[in-house]
């Protein structure tokens, strides 16, 4: 009598709507090399024509290290404001529901929208002598137009939108049974933001610091207007490297270039390894 065995069932492999690992991982690596990595090689390329000497006189000369010290300066001082008043219009708009909310929801990306140019010439009306804030604080002696204080107030314009709208949805999916645990527990409102609210938070609000800086280091059009560009005073790297071109001083350009690049890199780098530390320590319930 023959023995039936039953079928045993080889699991076949998946089929997944989307194309493979190898098929994707090589049109980023295309898409990626075409638009960052090929452009940023021709840029080290065309430094490293130049000797180690002529490459340090260049960045070391005064005029350069002030500028990459106003850029790099007032691009994480305007990245600190965004994140602090950045967070409180998030909390806001997720919070409290008042009339005007979607208005005010929607200003949040003008300087998305808006010309950075625009951006400079209207902030340079309002801070100027004459203008209506810079009427009253002038007197007082606080000069904000063509001064490192106007590139902090153009930055901190253009750079809030990033931290708002990275903090906004994660305050959104907040649950608010958690602080309703908290504060039937006896927590008061700062311990439940503290222990609750804050580790949730913070990721979020690293990741948009880092893109308000990252987006800082670059800006040139609003800068420009308001800053005065005066050489060692508010002369920023953006507007050096194009001073340099202008002057038909490409080598020179290009290693300003080089190394605000190197710093903007390593800076992020070490940003985005917070913000993974802040992640890992709140997985492990820290």
């Amino acid at each position: 009598m023959a023995s039936s065995v039953p079928d045993i069932a080889v699991p076949r492999k998946a089929r997944r709507v989307l194309p493979g690992f190898g098929l994707t991982l090589g049109y980023s690596v295309v898409y990626l090399s075409l638009l960052v990595l090929i452009p940023l090689a021709g840029l080290f390329l065309k430094t490293a024509g130049m000797t180690w000497e002529e490459f340090s006189t260049i960045i070391f000369s005064p005029r350069v290290l002030s500028a990459y010290k106003i850029s790099f300066g007032t691009a994480f001082l305007a990245a600190v404001i965004n994140a602090f008043f950045g967070f409180l219009v998030a909390w806001v708009l997720v919070r409290y529901s008042f009339p005007g909310r979607r208005i005010v929801d929607a200003l949040v990306d003008l300087p998305f929208a808006l010309p950075t140019a625009v951006a400079g010439i209207a902030l340079t009306a309002l801070y100027a002598g004459n203008g209506w804030f810079g009427s009253i604080l002038e007197p007082h002696g606080i000069q904000v137009a063509f001064t490192p204080a106007g590139i902090v107030v153009a930055l901190t314009f253009i750079g809030l939108p990033f931290v708002v709208r990275t903090v906004q949805p994660v305050l959104a999916d907040l649950e608010t049974e958690l602080e309703e645990a908290a504060a039937s527990l006896g927590a008061s409102r700062w311990q439940t933001f503290v222990a609750v609210i804050w580790p949730a938070v913070l990721p979020a609000l690293i990741t948009g610091f880092a893109l308000a800086f990252a987006r800082a280091i670059g800006e040139y059009g609003s800068v420009i207007f308001i800053a005065g560009n005066m050489p060692m005073v508010s002369e920023i790297a953006p507007l050096l490297i194009v001073t340099q071109l202008e002057q038909y001083n490409y080598a020179g350009a290009t290693a300003i270039a080089a190394v605000m690049l190197v710093i903007s890199f390593v800076l992020l780098l070490l940003i985005n390894s917070l913000q993974a530390w802040v992640r890992q320590r709140g997985g492990r319930g820290v």
